[in-house]
Parts: C-alpha cells; sequence; structure tokens
C-alpha cells in the first residue's frame, strides 16, 4: 500500500505527509498535517523521519513550532 493511499494513523482521516521511521509505537509511523504540528507543539516532535509529499512539509513544521532544536534525520528513499 503506498503513501498517497494511506491515512494518518493517530486520526484515522488525514492524509500522512510524514512517516516516523523509529516509532516508539508501531502502529503509528505515518503522520497527517494536523496530527504531526501537535506532536510537535507537545514538544514530541518526530526525531527520524521522511517527508511523504516531495515538499519539505515537516520540516517548515519544525523550523515553525519548535523552540527547541533537535538533531533531526531527513532520511531519503
Amino acid at each position: 500500500m503506498g503513501a498517497h493511499s494511506r491515512k494518518c494513523d493517530w486520526c484515522g482521516c488525514g492524509t500522512p505527509i510524514v512517516r516516523d521511521l523509529q516509532p516508539v509505537n508501531t502502529d503509528y509511523q505515518y503522520w497527517c498535517v494536523e496530527c504531526a504540528r501537535a506532536l510537535i507543539i507537545k514538544g514530541d516532535p518526530i526525531e527520524v523521519y521522511r517527508e511523504l509529499e516531495g515538499e519539505p512539509i515537516y520540516g517548515r513544521l519544525l523550523d515553525e513550532h519548535c523552540a527547541l532544536k533537535r538533531f533531526y534525520s531527513f532520511a531519503s528513499a
């Protein structure tokens, strides 16, 4: 199943923009923009990820909402 046909693992309705490559719980690997933003704001951002849309949407969310910069890893295909 391709990422384009998946739904967000958290809310179940959004189209995923990012995949967590080191998930704590394997049931929650794909995140839509709203749920990904909520994770960042909560202070629990995805640290090792793959952008699914080809655009750095998640990277921009990190820049906009993450007060404490960590070392993030962008994994290429």
